[in-house]
């Protein structure tokens, strides 16, 4: 397996187990997963940003994103979430 798919595989899981919760239904005001119209004013403020945001948390105007989604999850396990979910909203 290269590094590039389990990077995506790691996404994914943590995906299932996390960010789902959250991302599935739209709770707090999160982008629902896939959601291309939520996402892409999002992804335009580059990946780094929505990094930050899903690490150290983030308040915003339509709700909250707690850091790490209230995992302990390692960085580069959440930035591969990140990627899982934008790479499923563009």
């Amino acid at each position: 397996m290269t590094a590039a798919a389990a990077g995506a595989d790691n996404g994914k899981k943590l995906y299932d187990r996390v960010c789902m919760a959250c991302h599935a239904a739209g709770i707090a005001g999160s982008p629902k997963f896939g959601d291309k119209a939520a996402w892409a004013p999002r992804i335009s403020e580059g990946l780094d940003t929505l990094y930050q945001h899903a690490i150290n948390g983030f308040q915003g105007k339509n709700g909250v994103m707690p850091a790490k989604g209230g995992s302990s999850a390692l960085d580069d396990d959440v930035k591969s979430a990140v990627r899982y979910m934008t790479d499923a909203s563009k």
